[in-house]
């Protein structure tokens, strides 16, 4: 950064878990003195590192969007109050997720029964960076793609094993979740391993291994943490007896689109059996 930049005040950002910035604008500004400030800023997160930069515009702000947009900035979404605009200033690739209402999330419970060990790894960023915990693979599903689709593509990016979708074990739904406005829907999945060698992710997975399911269960983290200590406790109970979740049912919409019935496995089993029959008494 020359001698000029170094001089001009840098705007106020919110640093996230995922080396982003959040500009929260409030406070009225002329075009050009947001550009000024903007550019400096941009040039110093990008030094430091960056990745995903994020303006958050109220309206009565709307005559710096031009400005922004010139700078390389997007619009991600609006909402009655603001403009959200975003910019990817890394050189790796962009990972910023699309609007929705509702983001929704996918764990991978893969057990390998000879063994009895679930597949864990641990995360360079987010949340659990730095903290040491093993966690079970996790990701977020794609806009247009199925949630028996998306964990199984997830588990193969972050650790390369290729797995087979068996059911829904369990889901929760949280709120003010991303960007502190979305909500977040997340789905525990069982999966199936067809392969056991493991190819971390490097860019967002530290280490991957197989761990036994007591020692993943017995993490101090799972036992402080009431929605953690729940999750893995049901996945030990899936892991040690006979505990069914909601498999799927290919089927289609009244407009002929591919979708997915989840439900009882064993009713599951039954549905698809049945196809084509004309009782429904299943």
């Amino acid at each position: 950064m020359d001698s000029r930049a170094e001089q001009i005040t840098l705007l106020d950002g919110e640093i996230d878990n995922y080396d982003g910035v959040t500009i929260n604008m409030e406070e009225p500004m002329s075009a050009e003195v947001f550009t000024q400030r903007l550019r400096a800023s941009l040039s110093h997160w990008r030094d430091e590192g960056k990745k995903g930069i994020w303006i958050k515009l109220p309206i009565q702000l709307a005559n710096l969007v031009e400005a922004a947009v010139t700078e390389g900035f997007r619009y991600h979404h609006a909402e009655p109050d603001y403009l959200m605009l975003v910019s990817w200033i890394s050189p790796s690739v962009d990972t910023i997720p699309a609007n929705a209402s509702h983001v929704v999330g996918v764990g991978a419970l893969v057990f390998d029964k000879k063994t009895a060990e679930v597949l864990v790894v641990q995360e360079r960023g987010g949340r659990f960076r730095g903290t040491n915990v093993w966690k079970l693979p996790t990701g977020v599903i794609n806009e247009g793609e199925d949630i028996c689709d998306g964990v199984v593509r997830e588990l193969e990016e972050e650790t390369g094993i290729i797995a087979e979708f068996v059911e829904v074990l369990s889901f929760r739904q949280s709120h003010n979740a991303f960007l502190k406005k979305k909500s977040d829907l997340f789905f525990l999945c069982v999966l199936t391993p067809r392969s056991y060698d493991i190819t971390k992710q490097n860019s967002e997975i530290l280490d991957a291994k197989w761990m036994p399911i007591q020692e993943y269960i017995d993490q101090p983290f799972n036992q402080k943490n009431e929605m953690f200590k729940f999750m893995a406790n049901i996945s030990q109970k899936k892991c040690e007896e006979d505990y069914l979740g909601f498999s799927i049912v290919p089927t289609s919409t009244s407009s002929g689109k591919k979708s997915f019935l989840y439900c009882n496995a064993d009713h599951a089993n039954r549905l698809k059996a049945s196809r084509g029959q004309a009782s429904t008494s299943l």
